[in-house]
């Protein structure tokens, strides 16, 4: 099972520091071995260790949605993503990967 970290300064004060998110990461190593990913934006940092198990080659994350204005780190399985990705490309919605978080 993947594992997730991240740091929310909420006052906004201070930059979040990859050295922090990293050391949180190699904390959470055993949990997802095959892949890391890290996302910076100021206040905001969030760290991802995979367990590769649904479309392996590219379900890197963070991970940002088509026009890149929100980020996720996911943790889980969507069950039914097949058909969700249906109707959301049917809304206009374009994917890059086959991964149940995108």
């Amino acid at each position: 099972m993947c594992g997730i970290a991240g740091i929310v300064r909420l006052n906004g004060v201070g930059m979040v520091r990859q050295e922090q998110l990293r050391t949180m990461a190699n904390t959470i190593v055993h949990r997802g071995p095959d892949d890391e990913g890290f996302f910076l934006d100021g206040p905001v940092g969030l760290a991802h260790r995979r367990l590769s198990i649904v479309d392996i080659s590219q379900g890197h994350q963070p991970m940002f949605n088509e026009d890149e204005r929100l980020v996720i780190v996911f943790n889980g399985e969507i069950y039914n993503h097949g058909r969700l990705r249906h109707t959301l490309e049917a809304a206009g919605h374009q994917y890059r990967t086959h991964s149940d978080t995108e």
